[in-house]
């Protein structure tokens, strides 16, 4: 196995980690929007919802871990920058989303791009991603 694929391996892991923590930073953050939970709906809704959630974020932590690693990225202090830089690049496409996902349509979540506890959720979440994927990549 070649050491991108095992950078993909640690970045699915971080990923689901993250979303093992998602809970505690909703009540944290004060908002039910979770990242793990952007793609899922747009897959399904109802009882699969949340393995949805869980895949699509596993695979979105697998080719983030997999570029990391390509790219030459290891350790935590690389993890997190990445991340992070991830996170605040991405932001504004949360403006697509504030218009098209379905639970914002429903009004089951507040607005997105626009709201500071999303952003502190975000950028928490992507900060601890950042933390378990350089952990995770030392090893590979």
């Amino acid at each position: 196995m070649t050491r991108n694929v095992r950078g993909g391996i640690a970045g699915a892991v971080a990923a689901t980690l993250w979303t093992a923590l998602d809970p505690v930073l909703e009540r944290t953050f004060r908002t039910p929007y979770a990242d793990a939970k952007l793609l899922g709906p747009f897959i399904t809704e109802g009882p699969l919802e949340p393995l949805a959630n869980a895949a699509t974020h596993a695979a979105g932590g697998f080719a983030f871990g997999y570029v990391f690693c390509r790219l030459g990225g290891r350790g935590v202090t690389k993890g997190v920058a990445a991340a992070l830089a991830e996170n605040t690049l991405l932001w504004p496409l949360l403006a697509v989303f504030d218009r098209i996902h379905p639970k914002r349509r429903r009004g089951e979540w507040p607005p997105l791009v626009s709201n500071p506890r999303v952003f502190a959720q975000a950028t928490t979440g992507h900060a601890l991603f950042g933390v378990f994927l350089g952990v995770l990549s030392r090893r590979v």
